[in-house]
């Protein structure tokens, strides 16, 4: 790989890491940046699946003490059902393919976009109830099946579960999109390493930048109103189903 590529596909990195965490849509970015770099398209999305690991450590290393604030065991259970998830995924793809779940994909996405916008209404006429634990926990394992075996949105997807069946702020939720997706995706990676074409360079290329862009999406996050981050989100989400549908 040229330096030149590598040096773009770094800062296509960053970009993917930070637009990643503040709406989810990291693959609106970097799967467009990986054709461009020359990779054929499974090749491009196993290796983006490979460098996208990066947001969630960029994020960790930013909101650590968020991210431990809801306790250290609670976090290792989630973390263990998303790398779970993340294993039975990819397994189910490289088994089966893609196949007629892409026609869903648009509509799930589409939909979760806007229990994202609407949440703060919804909760309220749940009377700012949470669901039972084990509903939540269940959901984070079946997001992050999905985020295994097609990943598409999934960010969004998982910040709709976390905002109406857990008690976790928005803030924090965030940044569990993030950490969670990272072990699907790591687990998912091993999976594809092992049956698909990896380029290397452009894996560590987007992952250097991935790392920088999740790095900087909390503190950005700061700055901007949480209706605003939420519009953000809806936006992005609808935009990547209407996307996909065309597809």
């Amino acid at each position: 790989m040229e330096l030149t590529t590598f040096a773009l596909l770094v800062l296509a990195g960053v970009a993917t890491g930070f637009v990643g965490y503040l709406t989810g849509m990291a693959s609106l970015v970097s799967y467009p940046a990986m054709l461009a770099a020359g990779l054929s398209p499974v090749a491009a999305n196993v290796s983006q699946t490979l460098g996208l690991i990066g947001i969630g450590a960029g994020a960790a290393t930013r909101a650590m003490p968020t991210l431990l604030a809801g306790g250290r065991r609670d976090l290792l259970l989630q973390l263990g059902l998303a790398a779970l998830g993340g294993g039975i995924g990819a397994a189910v793809l490289l088994v089966g393919g893609e196949g007629s779940f892409q026609l869903v994909v648009p509509w799930l996405i589409l939909l979760a976009s806007l229990m994202v916008l609407v949440s703060p209404r919804l909760r309220r006429l749940q009377g700012d109830r949470s669901a039972p634990r084990w509903v939540y926990l269940a959901g984070v394992l079946v997001v992050s099946t999905y985020g295994g075996y097609f990943g598409a949105g999934a960010g969004t997807i998982y910040l709709a579960l976390a905002l109406l069946a857990s008690s976790d702020a928005f803030g924090r939720s965030m940044i569990l999109k993030s950490v969670l997706l990272a072990a699907t995706n790591i687990v998912a990676a091993v999976l594809f390493i092992a049956f698909g074409p990896v380029s290397w360079w452009a894996a560590l290329a987007l992952g250097l930048g991935c790392l920088v862009g999740g790095n900087l999406g909390p503190a950005a996050q700061q700055l901007i109103p949480e209706r605003v981050m939420r519009w953000l989100v809806a936006v992005a989400g609808v935009g990547l189903a209407a996307w996909l549908a065309r597809a």
